[in-house]
């Protein structure tokens, strides 16, 4: 299995957690079912926002990618459309912040 794979792959699949993440901290929001894991999503993203802060806004897996192709097109390093790669920090960022505006309204 080529190295590009693997790392597009498990890019993919961390990609795909953190999404859950984002969207559960959504739905706790908007169904007032504010409990534990819903503070370790949030946890969790935020550690992922220092990490890409970091990373000058890459993943390091982006980072690790870069040794296996000249490629540096959209979604060149993920499994996932290219429309959606060039906009994933946009839409889920604000999905986030919707979310956790929910949750925090909940909680006061």
């Amino acid at each position: 299995m080529k190295k590009l794979h693997i790392v597009k792959l498990t890019h993919t699949i961390i990609w795909f957690v953190f999404v859950a993440a984002i969207l559960y901290v959504c739905y706790a929001g908007v169904f007032n079912k504010v409990n534990g894991l819903v503070w370790w999503c949030i946890g969790a993203i935020v550690f992922e926002g220092i990490v890409l802060f970091v990373n000058k806004w890459r993943c390091p897996l982006t980072l690790v990618a870069y040794a296996y192709t000249e490629n540096r097109s959209a979604g060149f390093d993920i499994y996932i459309p290219a429309w959606l790669d060039k906009h994933n920090k946009t839409i889920f960022t604000s999905l986030f912040v919707i979310g956790l505006a929910l949750v925090i309204w909940r909680v006061l």
